[in-house]
């Protein structure tokens, strides 16, 4: 029985932790202030960059986005790298007057196909700012320059803006959605508390020459994936009060979720490939103690059947991680507009535990398939 009362402190304990982690959370969130864009003219050159592999069914739409943009057609500039796609991607690419394309034609295999894509584009971009998204991507007419409206109103080096899912066709769809606003609240919130943890480069903005200050991708240009989150460690290292989120409708950038559970987990498992590369102490003890929490639930969902003594245990873990999320959830669901999605926080919250045990193990271990290639 002491075996099984330290498990159950031990168990306490975390969840303590976990409850100060998520309010950490809801107060960084609260104090990044809604950006209201200003009236003045735009006067930043901007390069916006996409790298894609075998995007022929999505990629039209979001050129069609990006160039339909309420910004200066002459102060930008869309560059489009072709990942060795075998599909019709770079066709589409093509057609469109005004795109510059690059097809790489790297023949020795490599890890990071994708940060060769966005060095190689930055190398020959003109813009001073640099704003990536994806091939997959949708965007409003003000997104660029919202964003180089805020760039210019406050000198951040680095901008982390908000993504989105959107057009759910399922609840596994609409569960990742709210995962999804959950873990771009999770992004945005360490930046508001001055300590930036992750953000998602199908919407991240950088300056050029801040870029090639901090190395580029030299030191994680081995790693398949990290072109965001492992970026914004090294900016953060030298412009660590230069680092903004976005917080305005305008600037937020929708995608789709994964059909198939298969695809979602190789997604998940490529995002979880960056912690092994962590070299701030409090972000990888952030989040070994999630994943410990975690566990613990499950731990005391087993030891509750044969110990009735440990469901005090469990319901205190269970109540206090749906109150916790309910409440930084609904902030980030408000500021979606899709409040509606909160209806599935109970049983996302037992399949979430279920999950982010999962992904701890599989993303730290063995390879993963992105994009049709076998990669770590």
């Amino acid at each position: 029985m002491e075996i099984l009362d330290a498990i159950n402190y031990f168990s306490a304990f975390l969840t303590l932790i976990y409850v100060f982690v998520v309010v950490t959370f809801i107060v960084g969130w609260v104090k990044i202030k809604p950006y209201k864009k200003g009236a003045q003219q735009p006067v930043t050159f901007v390069s916006v960059i996409i790298a894609a592999r075998n995007e022929e069914d999505k990629i039209a739409k979001t050129i069609n986005d990006v160039l339909s943009q309420n910004y200066p057609q002459n102060l930008f500039e869309l560059i489009v790298i072709d990942d060795h796609s075998t599909d019709s991607t770079a066709a589409i690419i093509k057609s469109f007057a005004g795109v510059k394309l690059i097809q790489l034609n790297e023949v020795k295999v490599l890890n990071s196909y994708k940060k060769m894509a966005i060095q190689t584009a930055i190398g020959q971009a003109q813009g001073n700012l640099i704003i990536t998204t994806d091939a997959d991507c949708r965007m409003g007419a003000e997104w660029l320059a919202t964003i180089v409206n805020y760039y210019e109103a406050t000198g951040c080096k680095m901008i982390s803006s908000p993504v989105a899912y959107f057009e759910e066709k399922s609840f596994f769809e609409r569960a990742q959605a709210l995962e999804f606003a959950y873990l771009i609240g999770l992004g945005a919130s360490t930046i508001g508390n001055r300590n930036p943890s992750t953000c998602n480069g199908a919407n991240l903005a950088y300056e050029k020459k801040a870029f090639f200050e901090v190395g580029g991708f030299k030191g994680i240009d081995d790693l398949a994936s990290g072109d965001d989150e492992l970026l914004l460690h090294k900016m953060a290292a030298i412009y660590g009060d230069k680092i903004g989120f976005l917080k305005n409708k305008d600037a937020v950038v929708y995608t789709h979720a994964k059909e198939t559970l298969g695809e979602f987990i190789q997604q998940r498992k490529r995002w979880a490939s960056k912690s092994t590369r962590y070299k701030e102490k409090s972000v990888i003890i952030l989040g070994v103690s999630v994943w410990l929490f975690n566990l613990s639930i499950i731990v005391n969902a087993i030891l509750a059947i044969f110990f009735p003594a440990t469901l005090p245990f469990l319901i205190f873990q269970l109540a206090a991680k749906l109150l916790l999320e309910f409440i930084f959830l609904n902030n980030m669901m408000a500021f979606f507009k899709r409040k509606a999605l909160l209806w599935w926080l109970p049983i996302l919250n037992i399949l979430h535990i279920i999950y982010i045990v999962y992904i701890g193990i599989a993303g730290n271990s063995g390879k993963y398939n992105w994009k049709g290639r076998m990669v770590k």
